[in-house]
């Protein structure tokens, strides 16, 4: 049975797939059209319900709810997208570094990449942005270079750890023994059989990124006025909780529901890439 015959019968991939889907299909929806500009604002419209008008309501500021809401997917694919692919390229390379100098008997420069990766480890994403905030100022791109940077040492030791097992295998001393080089081996043995740990991976940190940048949005580090955030409009509903409630329910049930396909998704894909567990099903 193939991957997508398996995929389909996966409760949790499908969850998770169906969430994801609805995030990226904002997303583009939002490029092309919104019910609203999503800045614009109209006082006189100012904490409306939702009606056949406003979808969703309107903020204290008499922005529409649903424009904003749709923009603002615009900032979690970014940051998601540009963080994790930071991430991913600089920390899988670092680890297979590591990697074949070990296997190479250079088991210095695993230490090294190691110990930097430790170093990074000391750093989350919220303090580096806050040290990137005060020498560059706030915004979207601050975020997603604290959050990549956070990405490298998570990815670096995945790398690492998987590249170690496969360097181990009989194949491996055979490539070895016919003659090919260690950055060879790496390309045409390592990567291929560390890929399936790696896109489990990037599926979680892709959450943990849609997370932070809410969290950083939420703080005033983010993204920056007029552009719409899911975390600046909690940030700006816990004014208004008891007066208009629902302004923080919808951007924390996006946030939610975003994350929440991610990792179901994370989780179907670690149970479909594991050849033990396919055997089974």
């Amino acid at each position: 049975m193939d991957f997508w015959q398996r995929a389909r019968r996966h409760p949790s991939f499908v969850a998770g797939a169906a969430l994801t889907a609805a995030l990226v299909l904002a997303a583009l929806v939002s490029l092309l059209w919104s019910p609203y500009p999503p800045a614009e604002i109209d006082i006189p419209a100012k904490l409306q319900p939702p009606s056949a008008a406003h979808w969703l309501g309107t903020d204290s500021l008499g922005r529409d709810i649903a424009s904003q809401l749709l923009v603002g997917a615009q900032n979690s694919i970014v940051v998601g997208v540009v963080a994790v692919g930071i991430g991913l390229v600089i920390g899988v390379a670092l680890g297979c570094l590591a990697s074949a100098a070990r296997a190479e008997g250079r088991g210095w420069i695993e230490e090294l990449v190691m110990r930097a990766s430790d170093f990074t480890f000391a750093f989350p994403a919220l303090l580096s942005a806050i040290m990137l905030t005060a020498i560059y100022g706030p915004g979207l791109l601050m975020s997603i270079v604290a959050i990549g940077i956070f990405n490298i040492p998570v990815f670096a030791r995945l790398a690492r750890g998987s590249a170690n097992a496969v360097w181990a295998r009989e194949f491996v001393t055979a490539a070895r023994a016919a003659g090919k080089g260690p950055w060879r081996i790496t390309r045409d043995h390592v990567l291929p059989n560390i890929a399936s740990p790696l896109i489990v991976q990037a599926s979680i940190s892709f959450a943990v990124a849609i997370l932070a940048e809410a969290a950083l949005s939420y703080l005033g580090l983010g993204t920056q006025p007029p552009r719409p955030s899911w975390g600046r409009m909690l940030n700006e509903a816990q004014t208004q909780m008891f007066q208009a409630p629902l302004l923080a329910v919808y951007p924390g049930l996006a946030i939610m529901a975003s994350v929440l396909g991610l990792n179901l998704i994370g989780d179907g894909l670690r149970d479909l890439l594991d050849p033990r567990l396919a055997r089974k099903r």
